[in-house]
């Protein structure tokens, strides 16, 4: 069957499903690839740094097929050449690099130089405060997301908050944000899992407390949960004692001054971090 046929009496041409379908297609086709290319681009202007594994190929020079790392000091060992210092440079101009040295050297006459970036090393960040395995990690690969460089460092402590300190820079401009963990997985807010840039620094902050005292079987310290109330921060404690009593129940709070505030609390009514809870005894 045809693509399309003219309809000269009705001055339209008629386009077949068939047609329809391959341009579709065909329209799918050229965006993955323009997409695909962009990604390829982004790669090509990676600067090549220390801990970075790369291939190196050479065409129709088989002798010259390189899998190597470069070191601490930007530099790798290539055979012709000996140390070629490629570090701070990006792909693209690492292969110009060696290519002009195997010319110019009269190794090869026209050398065609392709690197292929296997792992990436040189983009680390630091994961700091209350993670299970704290220090410098190095981005394993490219749009590496805030919970994946997280769980490099072992995951949240147990002494961890919800919340993470993320600091860093983008368009050579300090950035720093606020993200609630949270937010991403119960809340579904994809957006922010954020992309981790070399040099960023995750902070993990120690969780929000509260404190209860007076009457209650474990008083003490303890972590404020999300929307926890106050009945539920009583229950943390192991409830009253038998001396003790809800009656003039206290909670003491600062308030946006930083002045202390006392207050009688509902059940329901929620905890904040810093809250003071009081269990009085029953005078009876």
């Amino acid at each position: 069957m045809p693509f399309m046929h003219f309809n000269v009496k009705q001055g339209y041409i008629v386009i077949n499903r068939t047609f329809k379908q391959t341009l579709k297609f065909g329209f799918f086709l050229f965006s993955l690839a323009w997409a695909l290319q962009g990604f390829a681009d982004d790669k090509r202007e990676y600067q090549l740094g220390p801990g970075d594994a790369i291939h190196i190929m050479v065409y129709r020079s088989p002798d010259l097929l390189v899998d190597t790392r470069i070191t601490e000091g930007g530099t790798i060992t290539y055979p012709l050449l000996g140390s070629v210092h490629i570090g701070g440079l990006t792909i693209s101009k690492a292969e110009e690099l060696i290519a002009k040295g195997l010319k110019d050297g009269g190794f090869v006459q026209q050398p065609q130089v392709n690197i292929t970036l296997v792992t990436v090393r040189a983009n680390q960040v630091s994961i700091l405060g209350q993670v299970n395995h704290p220090g410098i990690y190095p981005l394993e690969s490219f749009n590496m997301h805030l919970t994946e460089v997280l769980g490099l460092g072992g995951g949240i402590a147990p002494t961890g908050g919800e919340k993470v300190i993320l600091i860093g820079q983008r368009q050579n401009k300090p950035f720093k944000k606020e993200i609630d963990l949270n937010s991403i997985f119960i809340d579904n807010n994809f957006d922010e899992d954020v992309i981790i840039s070399a040099g960023d620094k995750i902070f993990v902050p120690v969780a929000p407390v509260f404190y209860i005292f007076g009457e209650v079987q474990r008083p003490g310290a303890y972590r404020v949960e999300r929307g926890m109330t106050v009945v539920q921060a009583l229950a943390l404690g192991g409830g009253l004692t038998t001396r003790g009593t809800l009656r003039n129940l206290k909670l003491q709070r600062r308030d946006a001054k930083g002045e202390e505030v006392k207050t009688y609390p509902e059940m329901a009514d929620l905890i904040h971090p810093n809250d003071v809870i009081y269990i009085n005894e029953s005078l009876f």
